[in-house]
């Protein structure tokens, strides 16, 4: 059962990544969710390159982490951190690439901590 639900997700992040894609003015925010962890990474895809990521396991966050109650509030600070190194690069636009994952849970934290931090999408 697992197998085809991820096969259905990857057919879905090719759809989503046929319309979206990132530039200077306004990067790919990408988010990859695991079982225990969420990851999330802004993408200038015309130059090939990260320009800022967060994930549940990032230094800064670790206390916050600890104290934080489920996974959807840890993928909330995720968001905001993200935020927060994306303001510190000069970022305020993005747009959201939710990976093929539906929009709801720990993605849409994700995206609520990062629309609190001051990113646009």
């Amino acid at each position: 059962m697992f197998i085809k639900d991820n096969k259905k997700r990857e057919r879905k992040r090719i759809r989503i990544r046929k319309k979206i894609s990132g530039d200077t003015a306004r990067p790919r925010l990408s988010v990859f969710r695991s079982l225990k962890h969420i990851y999330a990474q802004i993408i200038d895809d015309t130059k090939g390159r990260t320009l800022a990521s967060a994930s549940s396991l990032s230094k800064e966050i670790q206390n916050d982490i600890k104290t934080a109650k489920g996974k959807v509030q840890k993928s909330k600070l995720v968001g905001k951190l993200l935020a927060q190194k994306a303001a510190e690069k000069g970022i305020s636009a993005v747009v959201f690439d939710r990976g093929g994952y539906a929009y709801h849970g720990r993605v849409k934290a994700v995206a609520d901590g990062a629309r609190e931090g001051g990113l646009k999408f």
